[in-house]
């Protein structure tokens, strides 16, 4: 009899923080209705496949003793890894198959790949009736995606572990998840997907002769985020935009915002928004602003006059969890 789970993980949106999270600074960052599934079964032969249309991948297969090694399609990456990692701690005896199926928009940097990472460690444990905790499927997720990136702060896997709105320093070395049942977004894409790694190294190489600065400005963000972090569990939406607003500026002065992104924060911030800022690793992808309820369908109408996209999600969105 083989066993079946199906097994599902939002997608994530940096509030505060991007950039310094990666050095050990504190961020703060939600969960988004948006979502990855899994389709996690047991096989008779010792072998893993993967069915991953998304990102074109289908008839994968290979030997479980043969996890990890040789050549491994973009696409397969993060799922192999995964089970790898979790399998080299608590062995499998049976093979698996693992089908994803994604909500996200394939032109969003909402965190797919840790989402599909965090669904094959969840999924497999069940398998295996292992009861990890969030923290140590945290862990797990976290270790692939260093193992394949080299680097990455973790935020988005936080987000897809535990959902909801997060206080989250590199790592997990802290995981804080706020009390809050609501927050006021709107988010605009800029029509340009972004490269993450391209953008860290530009801002590495732009301050190499000023590391001193690009300290202070890290420093500054984090201090900004701790506000933050006080002001959203109050709702103080006119404090929170203006924390917003300035860590904009630190943004730009990284040198990972563009004119794009400037006209659609520019515009929301017009239309009465209360903050407004890039959210990720710039350079596109995507803008957020703090709308009050009077304020919202003005906004929407400014970021689209600014050549943005506004895409309908849910913040605070629930965690990774088993769906059948």
């Amino acid at each position: 009899m083989n066993n079946q789970i199906i097994v599902s993980a939002p997608g994530k949106l940096m509030l505060l923080g991007e950039h310094a999270v990666l050095y050990s600074h504190p961020c703060l960052v939600t969960a988004v209705d948006q979502r990855m599934q899994a389709t996690v079964e047991t096989l008779d032969v010792l072998e893993f496949q993967l069915e991953a249309e998304d990102v074109k991948v289908t008839g994968y297969k290979k030997p479980l003793s043969k996890l990890g090694r040789g050549d491994i399609p973009k696409g397969a990456q993060f799922v192999e890894i995964a089970i790898k990692n979790i399998t080299e701690k608590y062995p499998l005896k049976t093979g698996i198959r693992v089908t994803t199926k994604s909500e996200f928009s394939s032109k969003l940097g909402f965190g797919s790949s840790s989402a599909s990472t965090v669904c094959t460690v969840k999924a497999v444990s069940e398998i295996l009736s292992l009861k990890l905790s969030e923290k140590e499927i945290f862990d797990i997720s976290y270790e692939t995606i260093l193992d394949i990136q080299g680097k990455g702060s973790g935020f988005d896997v936080v987000a897809a572990v535990y959902g909801g709105t997060l206080y989250f320093v590199t790592g997990g070395k802290v995981i804080e998840v706020l009390k809050i049942d609501s927050l006021p977004l709107i988010v605009g894409y800029s029509g340009m997907k972004a490269d993450t790694v391209t953008l860290i190294n530009k801002v590495k190489e732009y301050f190499a002769n000023r590391q001193n600065r690009l300290e202070e400005i890290y420093n500054s963000i984090a201090m900004l985020v701790d506000k933050a972090k006080e002001t959203l569990i109050k709702k103080d939406w006119k404090t929170f935009g203006k924390l917003m607003n300035k860590n904009q500026e630190y943004l730009k002065e990284l040198g990972v915002s563009t004119k794009k992104l400037d006209n659609m924060i520019k515009g929301a911030l017009d239309a009465g928004s209360y903050g407004a800022k890039l959210s990720g690793a710039g350079g596109g992808d995507c803008m957020i602003s703090l709308h009050s309820v009077q304020s919202k369908l003005n906004i929407e109408k400014a970021i689209e006059k600014a050549g943005g996209e506004v895409i309908n999600i849910k913040t605070n969105a629930e965690g990774v969890r088993v769906e059948k």
